[in-house]
Protein backbone atom coordinates (compact mmCIF):
# COMPACT_ATOMS: atom_id res chain seq x y z
CA UNK A 1 0.00 0.00 0.00
CA UNK A 2 2.61 2.24 0.35
CA UNK A 3 3.80 2.50 -2.95
CA UNK A 4 0.71 5.77 -3.00
CA UNK A 5 3.33 8.01 -1.18
CA UNK A 6 6.80 8.07 -1.75
CA UNK A 7 7.66 9.34 1.57
CA UNK A 8 6.35 10.82 5.16
CA UNK A 9 7.02 14.32 3.76
CA UNK A 10 5.20 13.70 0.91
CA UNK A 11 2.32 12.94 2.68
CA UNK A 12 2.63 15.86 5.09
CA UNK A 13 2.91 18.09 2.36
CA UNK A 14 -0.60 16.22 0.41
CA UNK A 15 -2.67 16.59 3.68
CA UNK A 16 -1.27 19.96 4.49
CA UNK A 17 -2.45 21.25 0.90
CA UNK A 18 -5.23 19.30 0.89
CA UNK A 19 -6.56 21.37 4.77
CA UNK A 20 -6.15 24.39 2.75
CA UNK A 21 -7.85 23.74 -0.37
CA UNK A 22 -10.77 22.35 1.26
CA UNK A 23 -12.37 25.59 2.51
CA UNK A 24 -15.80 24.37 4.35
CA UNK A 25 -16.33 21.44 2.43
CA UNK A 26 -16.61 17.80 3.11
CA UNK A 27 -15.80 14.84 0.43
CA UNK A 28 -17.24 11.63 1.38
CA UNK A 29 -16.21 8.43 -0.23
CA UNK A 30 -18.67 5.55 -0.66
CA UNK A 31 -18.56 2.23 -2.14
CA UNK A 32 -21.39 2.02 -3.59
CA UNK A 33 -23.75 4.89 -6.44
CA UNK A 34 -26.92 5.06 -5.76
CA UNK A 35 -29.53 3.69 -8.80
CA UNK A 36 -31.29 7.29 -8.07
CA UNK A 37 -31.50 9.74 -5.48
CA UNK A 38 -35.50 9.03 -4.70
CA UNK A 39 -35.53 7.53 -1.30
CA UNK A 40 -39.06 6.60 -1.93
CA UNK A 41 -38.23 4.96 -5.15
CA UNK A 42 -35.58 2.68 -4.15
CA UNK A 43 -34.68 0.09 -1.95
CA UNK A 44 -30.68 0.42 -2.26
CA UNK A 45 -28.88 1.79 1.13
CA UNK A 46 -26.67 4.02 -0.96
CA UNK A 47 -29.91 6.46 -1.57
CA UNK A 48 -29.93 7.04 2.11
CA UNK A 49 -26.90 7.86 2.50
CA UNK A 50 -26.63 10.67 0.28
CA UNK A 51 -29.51 12.35 1.21
CA UNK A 52 -31.06 11.14 4.26
CA UNK A 53 -31.10 14.19 6.81
CA UNK A 54 -29.24 15.56 4.46
CA UNK A 55 -31.83 16.62 1.01
CA UNK A 56 -34.90 14.93 2.40
CA UNK A 57 -36.53 14.93 6.18
CA UNK A 58 -39.53 13.32 7.47
CA UNK A 59 -42.03 13.97 9.68
CA UNK A 60 -39.63 12.68 12.32
CA UNK A 61 -36.15 11.00 12.44
CA UNK A 62 -33.41 8.76 13.64
CA UNK A 63 -30.71 10.90 15.79
CA UNK A 64 -26.95 9.26 15.95
CA UNK A 65 -27.97 6.86 18.83
CA UNK A 66 -31.15 5.30 17.27
CA UNK A 67 -33.73 7.36 19.17
CA UNK A 68 -36.91 8.92 17.33
CA UNK A 69 -36.39 12.72 17.51
CA UNK A 70 -38.71 15.33 15.52
CA UNK A 71 -38.14 16.55 12.26
CA UNK A 72 -40.19 18.55 10.07
CA UNK A 73 -42.69 17.43 12.86
CA UNK A 74 -42.11 19.78 15.95
CA UNK A 75 -44.66 18.04 17.98
CA UNK A 76 -47.06 15.21 18.08
CA UNK A 77 -50.32 14.12 20.18
CA UNK A 78 -51.64 10.66 20.22
CA UNK A 79 -55.20 10.00 20.94
CA UNK A 80 -55.68 7.43 23.90
CA UNK A 81 -56.91 4.41 21.26
CA UNK A 82 -53.76 4.82 20.22
CA UNK A 83 -55.28 5.32 16.27
CA UNK A 84 -55.18 9.55 15.76
CA UNK A 85 -51.36 11.28 15.67
CA UNK A 86 -51.74 14.56 14.91
CA UNK A 87 -48.72 16.68 13.41
CA UNK A 88 -47.66 20.20 14.28
CA UNK A 89 -45.52 21.24 11.51
CA UNK A 90 -42.52 23.12 11.51
CA UNK A 91 -43.38 26.77 10.37
CA UNK A 92 -42.04 28.67 7.18
CA UNK A 93 -40.71 25.57 5.43
CA UNK A 94 -39.76 25.90 1.86
CA UNK A 95 -38.39 22.80 -0.69
CA UNK A 96 -35.34 23.83 -2.37
CA UNK A 97 -37.27 25.31 -4.98
CA UNK A 98 -38.67 28.15 -2.89
CA UNK A 99 -42.11 26.58 -2.61
CA UNK A 100 -43.77 25.79 0.58
CA UNK A 101 -43.89 23.00 2.18
CA UNK A 102 -47.40 22.37 3.99
CA UNK A 103 -50.00 19.66 5.45
CA UNK A 104 -50.84 19.08 1.82
CA UNK A 105 -47.33 18.11 0.99
CA UNK A 106 -47.16 15.54 4.36
CA UNK A 107 -50.94 14.43 2.80
CA UNK A 108 -49.84 13.70 -0.59
CA UNK A 109 -46.51 11.75 0.30
CA UNK A 110 -48.07 9.49 2.52
CA UNK A 111 -50.85 8.42 0.23
CA UNK A 112 -48.58 8.41 -2.59
CA UNK A 113 -46.36 6.15 -0.75
CA UNK A 114 -49.02 3.87 0.01
CA UNK A 115 -51.34 4.10 -2.99
CA UNK A 116 -51.65 0.78 -5.22
CA UNK A 117 -48.81 0.55 -7.39
CA UNK A 118 -46.64 2.38 -4.94
CA UNK A 119 -43.03 2.54 -6.01
CA UNK A 120 -41.88 2.60 -2.52
CA UNK A 121 -39.43 0.04 -1.76
CA UNK A 122 -41.05 0.06 2.25
CA UNK A 123 -44.74 0.41 1.31
CA UNK A 124 -45.61 -2.29 4.05
CA UNK A 125 -44.72 1.23 6.17
CA UNK A 126 -47.43 2.81 5.48
CA UNK A 127 -50.20 0.02 5.34
CA UNK A 128 -51.88 0.72 8.77
CA UNK A 129 -52.77 4.33 7.49
CA UNK A 130 -56.29 4.49 7.30
CA UNK A 131 -56.37 7.90 6.33
CA UNK A 132 -54.38 11.33 6.36
CA UNK A 133 -55.90 15.21 6.30
CA UNK A 134 -54.69 18.40 6.58
CA UNK A 135 -56.56 20.23 8.97
CA UNK A 136 -54.54 23.39 8.56
CA UNK A 137 -51.54 24.50 6.86
CA UNK A 138 -49.03 23.34 9.74
CA UNK A 139 -51.18 20.24 10.72
CA UNK A 140 -51.69 17.01 10.00
CA UNK A 141 -53.91 14.45 11.79
CA UNK A 142 -53.26 10.74 10.60
CA UNK A 143 -55.26 8.08 11.45
CA UNK A 144 -54.47 4.15 11.77
CA UNK A 145 -56.53 1.28 11.35
CA UNK A 146 -55.33 -0.22 14.07
CA UNK A 147 -52.93 1.19 16.95
CA UNK A 148 -49.10 1.00 15.94
CA UNK A 149 -46.70 0.89 18.95
CA UNK A 150 -43.71 1.63 16.23
CA UNK A 151 -45.61 4.07 14.24
CA UNK A 152 -43.39 7.06 14.62
CA UNK A 153 -40.53 4.88 14.13
CA UNK A 154 -41.58 3.76 10.61
CA UNK A 155 -42.56 7.98 9.80
CA UNK A 156 -38.28 8.05 10.46
CA UNK A 157 -37.16 5.83 7.48
CA UNK A 158 -35.38 7.28 4.66
CA UNK A 159 -38.39 6.21 2.76
CA UNK A 160 -41.14 8.08 4.70
CA UNK A 161 -39.58 11.83 3.54
CA UNK A 162 -41.94 14.08 2.60
CA UNK A 163 -41.47 15.55 -0.92
CA UNK A 164 -43.51 18.04 -3.55
CA UNK A 165 -46.43 17.43 -5.61
CA UNK A 166 -44.62 19.06 -8.58
CA UNK A 167 -41.14 17.40 -8.33
CA UNK A 168 -42.01 13.64 -6.91
CA UNK A 169 -41.66 12.25 -10.25
CA UNK A 170 -37.89 14.22 -10.92
CA UNK A 171 -36.40 13.71 -7.44
CA UNK A 172 -34.62 10.84 -8.80
CA UNK A 173 -31.86 12.47 -10.82
CA UNK A 174 -32.72 16.13 -9.39
CA UNK A 175 -33.84 15.79 -5.60
CA UNK A 176 -35.90 18.44 -4.39
CA UNK A 177 -36.79 18.47 -0.83
CA UNK A 178 -36.62 20.45 2.19
CA UNK A 179 -33.54 19.78 4.18
CA UNK A 180 -30.43 21.77 4.60
CA UNK A 181 -28.35 20.80 1.90
CA UNK A 182 -29.51 20.84 -1.55
CA UNK A 183 -28.33 19.28 -4.91
CA UNK A 184 -26.36 20.55 -7.24
CA UNK A 185 -24.77 18.04 -9.48
CA UNK A 186 -24.44 14.21 -10.35
CA UNK A 187 -21.49 12.91 -12.62
CA UNK A 188 -22.62 9.30 -12.77
CA UNK A 189 -20.15 7.04 -11.86
CA UNK A 190 -18.31 9.56 -9.96
CA UNK A 191 -19.85 11.63 -7.89
CA UNK A 192 -22.67 13.76 -6.48
CA UNK A 193 -22.00 17.48 -5.28
CA UNK A 194 -24.25 19.04 -2.40
CA UNK A 195 -24.36 23.10 -1.67
CA UNK A 196 -25.87 24.92 1.51
CA UNK A 197 -29.40 25.67 1.08
CA UNK A 198 -29.35 28.85 2.29
CA UNK A 199 -33.16 29.17 3.33
CA UNK A 200 -33.15 26.40 5.49
CA UNK A 201 -35.75 26.46 8.40
CA UNK A 202 -33.91 24.70 10.78
CA UNK A 203 -30.25 24.67 12.67
CA UNK A 204 -28.17 26.18 10.33
CA UNK A 205 -25.12 23.46 9.25
CA UNK A 206 -21.45 23.90 9.57
CA UNK A 207 -20.50 23.11 5.78
CA UNK A 208 -20.79 24.79 2.53
CA UNK A 209 -21.39 22.13 0.45
CA UNK A 210 -20.18 18.19 0.69
CA UNK A 211 -19.24 15.90 -2.40
CA UNK A 212 -20.12 12.49 -2.35
CA UNK A 213 -17.65 10.22 -4.01
CA UNK A 214 -17.97 6.61 -5.34
CA UNK A 215 -15.05 4.28 -4.94
CA UNK A 216 -15.86 0.78 -5.33
CA UNK A 217 -12.66 -0.68 -5.17
CA UNK A 218 -10.59 -1.17 -1.54
CA UNK A 219 -7.41 -0.11 -2.77
CA UNK A 220 -8.21 2.83 -4.58
CA UNK A 221 -10.38 3.79 -1.58
CA UNK A 222 -7.20 3.76 0.50
CA UNK A 223 -4.86 5.43 -1.99
CA UNK A 224 -8.03 8.38 -1.57
CA UNK A 225 -7.81 8.64 1.70
CA UNK A 226 -4.17 8.86 1.77
CA UNK A 227 -4.18 11.52 -0.84
CA UNK A 228 -7.31 13.14 0.32
CA UNK A 229 -8.83 12.63 -2.56
CA UNK A 230 -11.47 12.16 0.16
CA UNK A 231 -11.82 13.19 3.94
CA UNK A 232 -13.80 10.61 5.34
CA UNK A 233 -14.94 7.47 4.37
CA UNK A 234 -17.70 6.48 7.02
CA UNK A 235 -18.08 3.05 5.59
CA UNK A 236 -14.30 1.55 4.64
CA UNK A 237 -13.94 -0.89 2.71
CA UNK A 238 -10.79 -2.14 3.24
CA UNK A 239 -10.38 -2.90 7.19
CA UNK A 240 -7.63 -5.02 6.46
CA UNK A 241 -5.04 -1.43 6.22
CA UNK A 242 -7.45 0.11 9.34
CA UNK A 243 -4.33 -0.95 11.37
CA UNK A 244 -2.36 1.86 9.16
CA UNK A 245 -4.65 4.30 9.90
CA UNK A 246 -4.57 4.02 13.25
CA UNK A 247 -0.65 4.51 13.27
CA UNK A 248 -1.26 8.07 11.11
CA UNK A 249 -2.47 10.88 13.50
CA UNK A 250 -4.29 12.50 10.64
CA UNK A 251 -6.91 10.32 10.87
CA UNK A 252 -9.14 8.80 13.40
CA UNK A 253 -10.53 5.53 13.08
CA UNK A 254 -14.53 4.99 13.75
CA UNK A 255 -15.29 1.31 14.82
CA UNK A 256 -19.06 1.34 15.85
CA UNK A 257 -21.89 -1.06 14.84
CA UNK A 258 -24.75 -1.02 12.26
CA UNK A 259 -28.25 -2.29 11.87
CA UNK A 260 -26.87 -4.40 8.80
CA UNK A 261 -27.74 -8.14 9.27
CA UNK A 262 -25.32 -9.67 6.56
CA UNK A 263 -26.94 -12.89 5.66
CA UNK A 264 -26.84 -16.02 2.96
CA UNK A 265 -30.48 -15.19 1.68
CA UNK A 266 -32.30 -18.36 0.60
CA UNK A 267 -34.67 -18.75 -2.06
CA UNK A 268 -37.44 -20.72 -0.07
CA UNK A 269 -40.01 -21.30 -2.68
CA UNK A 270 -37.33 -22.43 -5.05
CA UNK A 271 -36.39 -25.93 -5.34
CA UNK A 272 -34.79 -27.32 -3.92
CA UNK A 273 -34.51 -24.91 -1.90
CA UNK A 274 -37.89 -25.58 -0.79
CA UNK A 275 -36.73 -28.20 1.64
CA UNK A 276 -35.71 -27.46 4.87
CA UNK A 277 -33.01 -30.30 5.29
CA UNK A 278 -31.03 -28.41 2.62
CA UNK A 279 -31.41 -24.94 4.20
CA UNK A 280 -30.50 -26.43 7.52
CA UNK A 281 -27.38 -28.54 6.41
CA UNK A 282 -26.18 -25.18 4.61
CA UNK A 283 -26.72 -23.29 7.93
CA UNK A 284 -24.22 -25.46 9.44
CA UNK A 285 -21.66 -25.77 6.86
CA UNK A 286 -20.98 -22.35 7.58
CA UNK A 287 -18.15 -21.21 9.59
CA UNK A 288 -19.14 -17.85 10.53
CA UNK A 289 -15.74 -16.53 12.32
CA UNK A 290 -14.01 -17.59 9.04
CA UNK A 291 -16.33 -15.41 7.21
CA UNK A 292 -16.28 -12.75 9.86
CA UNK A 293 -12.28 -13.16 9.91
CA UNK A 294 -11.45 -13.90 5.84
CA UNK A 295 -13.97 -11.12 4.37
CA UNK A 296 -14.01 -8.44 7.10
CA UNK A 297 -10.86 -9.30 8.64
CA UNK A 298 -12.48 -9.89 12.41
CA UNK A 299 -14.86 -7.05 12.01
CA UNK A 300 -18.48 -7.70 12.61
CA UNK A 301 -20.43 -9.95 15.47
CA UNK A 302 -21.87 -13.86 14.71
CA UNK A 303 -25.68 -13.39 14.31
CA UNK A 304 -27.85 -16.36 14.62
CA UNK A 305 -31.27 -14.81 13.25
CA UNK A 306 -32.42 -11.60 11.58
CA UNK A 307 -32.14 -8.85 14.79
CA UNK A 308 -29.36 -6.74 15.90
CA UNK A 309 -27.25 -8.15 18.74
CA UNK A 310 -27.08 -4.20 20.18
CA UNK A 311 -30.75 -4.48 20.59
CA UNK A 312 -31.82 -5.30 23.77
CA UNK A 313 -34.59 -7.43 22.65
CA UNK A 314 -31.84 -9.98 20.82
CA UNK A 315 -31.97 -13.34 21.12
CA UNK A 316 -28.38 -15.46 20.50
CA UNK A 317 -29.64 -18.44 18.74
CA UNK A 318 -26.41 -18.32 16.71
CA UNK A 319 -25.86 -22.37 19.04
CA UNK A 320 -28.95 -23.76 16.42
CA UNK A 321 -27.00 -22.66 13.40
CA UNK A 322 -23.35 -24.03 14.72
CA UNK A 323 -20.59 -24.97 12.68
CA UNK A 324 -21.16 -28.73 12.23
CA UNK A 325 -20.40 -30.52 8.81
CA UNK A 326 -21.24 -33.57 9.59
CA UNK A 327 -24.56 -32.83 10.89
CA UNK A 328 -24.73 -30.97 7.25
CA UNK A 329 -23.68 -34.15 5.33
CA UNK A 330 -26.27 -36.20 7.16
CA UNK A 331 -29.16 -33.59 6.32
CA UNK A 332 -28.17 -33.50 2.55
CA UNK A 333 -27.91 -37.58 2.29
CA UNK A 334 -31.37 -37.85 3.93
CA UNK A 335 -32.59 -35.28 1.47
CA UNK A 336 -31.43 -37.23 -1.53
CA UNK A 337 -29.39 -33.65 -2.79
CA UNK A 338 -25.96 -34.77 -2.22
CA UNK A 339 -23.93 -32.84 -4.93
CA UNK A 340 -26.58 -30.46 -5.71
CA UNK A 341 -25.54 -27.29 -7.65
CA UNK A 342 -26.91 -24.18 -6.35
CA UNK A 343 -26.38 -20.50 -8.19
CA UNK A 344 -24.86 -18.04 -5.92
CA UNK A 345 -25.65 -14.20 -7.09
CA UNK A 346 -23.05 -12.06 -5.18
CA UNK A 347 -23.28 -8.20 -5.35
CA UNK A 348 -20.39 -5.65 -5.41
CA UNK A 349 -19.76 -4.91 -1.85
CA UNK A 350 -16.53 -6.33 -0.36
CA UNK A 351 -18.43 -8.60 2.24
CA UNK A 352 -19.93 -10.01 -0.03
CA UNK A 353 -17.74 -10.74 -2.99
CA UNK A 354 -15.07 -12.00 -0.63
CA UNK A 355 -17.46 -13.63 1.70
CA UNK A 356 -19.12 -15.62 -1.12
CA UNK A 357 -15.56 -17.63 -2.22
CA UNK A 358 -15.47 -18.51 1.55
CA UNK A 359 -18.92 -19.97 1.74
CA UNK A 360 -18.22 -21.82 -1.74
CA UNK A 361 -15.65 -23.16 -0.57
CA UNK A 362 -17.32 -24.40 2.98
CA UNK A 363 -20.63 -25.69 1.19
CA UNK A 364 -18.22 -27.79 -1.63
CA UNK A 365 -17.09 -29.23 1.45
CA UNK A 366 -19.99 -30.92 2.24
CA UNK A 367 -21.24 -31.68 -0.88
CA UNK A 368 -22.24 -28.59 -2.29
CA UNK A 369 -21.24 -26.79 -5.70
CA UNK A 370 -21.93 -23.47 -6.46
CA UNK A 371 -22.10 -21.10 -9.72
CA UNK A 372 -21.28 -17.85 -8.62
CA UNK A 373 -22.15 -14.94 -10.39
CA UNK A 374 -21.17 -11.60 -9.85
CA UNK A 375 -23.36 -8.61 -10.51
CA UNK A 376 -23.40 -4.99 -10.61
CA UNK A 377 -25.92 -3.47 -7.74
CA UNK A 378 -28.42 -2.30 -10.11
CA UNK A 379 -28.43 -5.95 -11.70
CA UNK A 380 -28.98 -7.11 -8.16
CA UNK A 381 -32.14 -5.18 -7.54
CA UNK A 382 -33.37 -6.20 -10.56
CA UNK A 383 -32.59 -10.03 -10.71
CA UNK A 384 -32.64 -10.96 -7.37
CA UNK A 385 -34.22 -8.70 -5.32
CA UNK A 386 -37.35 -7.62 -7.77
CA UNK A 387 -37.23 -10.45 -9.72
CA UNK A 388 -36.46 -13.15 -7.59
CA UNK A 389 -34.31 -14.81 -10.06
CA UNK A 390 -31.41 -16.49 -7.74
CA UNK A 391 -30.68 -19.65 -5.43
CA UNK A 392 -28.15 -17.80 -3.16
CA UNK A 393 -27.09 -14.15 -2.46
CA UNK A 394 -25.43 -12.21 0.19
CA UNK A 395 -26.72 -8.73 1.26
CA UNK A 396 -26.25 -6.48 4.43
CA UNK A 397 -30.19 -5.79 5.46
CA UNK A 398 -29.14 -2.22 6.58
CA UNK A 399 -32.41 -0.64 7.40
CA UNK A 400 -33.49 -0.55 11.92
CA UNK A 401 -35.07 -3.39 13.22
CA UNK A 402 -36.36 -4.63 9.80
CA UNK A 403 -37.31 -8.24 10.77
CA UNK A 404 -41.09 -7.77 9.64
CA UNK A 405 -39.97 -8.52 5.97
CA UNK A 406 -39.82 -11.95 6.78
CA UNK A 407 -44.10 -11.44 6.72
CA UNK A 408 -44.03 -10.02 3.32
CA UNK A 409 -45.61 -12.82 0.50
CA UNK A 410 -43.18 -10.70 -1.91
CA UNK A 411 -40.45 -10.54 -0.09
CA UNK A 412 -37.26 -11.88 -2.59
CA UNK A 413 -35.98 -14.88 0.03
CA UNK A 414 -40.20 -15.49 0.06
CA UNK A 415 -40.73 -16.45 3.64
CA UNK A 416 -44.14 -15.29 4.72
CA UNK A 417 -45.27 -18.19 6.82
CA UNK A 418 -48.97 -17.33 8.03
CA UNK A 419 -47.60 -18.10 11.17
CA UNK A 420 -44.74 -15.46 11.42
CA UNK A 421 -47.21 -13.17 9.67
CA UNK A 422 -49.35 -13.50 12.61
CA UNK A 423 -46.67 -12.41 15.06
CA UNK A 424 -45.40 -9.50 13.39
CA UNK A 425 -49.63 -8.21 12.96
CA UNK A 426 -49.93 -8.82 16.76
CA UNK A 427 -46.21 -6.94 17.66
CA UNK A 428 -47.74 -4.13 15.19
CA UNK A 429 -50.47 -3.56 17.88
CA UNK A 430 -49.31 -3.97 20.65
CA UNK A 431 -47.06 -1.31 22.53
CA UNK A 432 -46.40 -2.34 25.59
CA UNK A 433 -42.62 -3.24 25.84
CA UNK A 434 -42.56 -6.24 27.61
CA UNK A 435 -45.42 -7.73 25.54
CA UNK A 436 -43.10 -6.55 22.22
CA UNK A 437 -40.40 -8.09 23.74
CA UNK A 438 -41.83 -11.27 24.16
CA UNK A 439 -43.17 -11.34 20.35
CA UNK A 440 -39.93 -10.37 18.82
CA UNK A 441 -38.05 -12.90 20.74
CA UNK A 442 -40.65 -15.65 18.64
CA UNK A 443 -40.46 -14.04 15.63
CA UNK A 444 -36.56 -14.47 16.00
CA UNK A 445 -36.84 -18.08 17.06
CA UNK A 446 -39.23 -19.10 14.03
CA UNK A 447 -37.15 -18.06 11.38
CA UNK A 448 -34.25 -19.61 13.41
CA UNK A 449 -36.22 -23.01 13.11
CA UNK A 450 -37.28 -22.71 9.97
CA UNK A 451 -33.74 -21.63 8.33
CA UNK A 452 -34.99 -19.38 6.15
CA UNK A 453 -31.54 -17.57 5.97
CA UNK A 454 -27.78 -18.57 6.45
CA UNK A 455 -27.18 -15.99 9.24
CA UNK A 456 -23.91 -14.81 9.00
CA UNK A 457 -22.85 -11.25 11.24
CA UNK A 458 -23.66 -8.11 12.26
CA UNK A 459 -21.76 -5.73 9.94
CA UNK A 460 -19.54 -3.14 11.82
CA UNK A 461 -19.39 0.25 10.75
CA UNK A 462 -15.48 0.81 10.09
CA UNK A 463 -14.83 3.98 8.91
CA UNK A 464 -11.94 6.57 8.29
CA UNK A 465 -11.83 10.18 8.91
CA UNK A 466 -9.60 13.25 8.64
CA UNK A 467 -8.71 13.52 12.23
CA UNK A 468 -9.91 17.78 12.09
CA UNK A 469 -13.72 16.74 11.09
CA UNK A 470 -16.29 16.21 13.85
CA UNK A 471 -20.04 15.11 14.11
CA UNK A 472 -19.56 11.86 12.10
CA UNK A 473 -22.21 9.40 13.22
CA UNK A 474 -20.11 6.45 15.30
CA UNK A 475 -22.99 3.68 14.95
CA UNK A 476 -25.39 3.72 11.80
CA UNK A 477 -28.77 3.60 13.45
CA UNK A 478 -30.01 4.14 9.91
CA UNK A 479 -28.57 3.79 6.60
CA UNK A 480 -27.13 7.14 6.34
CA UNK A 481 -23.99 9.39 5.76
CA UNK A 482 -25.91 12.51 7.89
CA UNK A 483 -24.02 15.61 7.62
CA UNK A 484 -26.14 17.97 9.39
CA UNK A 485 -23.79 18.13 12.66
CA UNK A 486 -20.17 17.90 10.64
CA UNK A 487 -17.72 20.27 11.29
CA UNK A 488 -14.02 20.60 10.58
CA UNK A 489 -11.89 21.87 13.72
Amino acid sequence: MVRFLTSAATALIISTTCAFAQGNSIKIGMVLEPPNLDPTAGAAAAIDEVVYANVFEGLTRFGPDGSVQPALARSWEISDDGLTYRFTLAPNVQFHDGSDMNADDVVFSLDRARAEGTTNAQAALFAGIASVVAESPDTVVVTLNTPDGAFLFKMAWGDAVIVAPESAETNATNPIGTGPFRFVDWVQGDRVELARNAAYWGTPIALDSATFRFITDPNAAYAALMAGDVDAFPNFPAPETLTQFEADPRFNVIVGSTEGETILAMNNKQSPLDDIRLREAISHAINRQDIIDGAMFGYGTPIGTHFAPHNPDYVDLTAQSNYDPERARALLQEAGLDGVTLRLMLPPPAYARRGGEIIAAQLREIGIETEITNLEWAQWLEQVFRGRDFDLTIVSHTEPMDIGIYAREDYYFQYARPEFVALNEALTLESDPAARSDLLGQMQRMIADDYVNGYLFQLAKTGVADARIRGLWENSPTQANDLTGVSWD
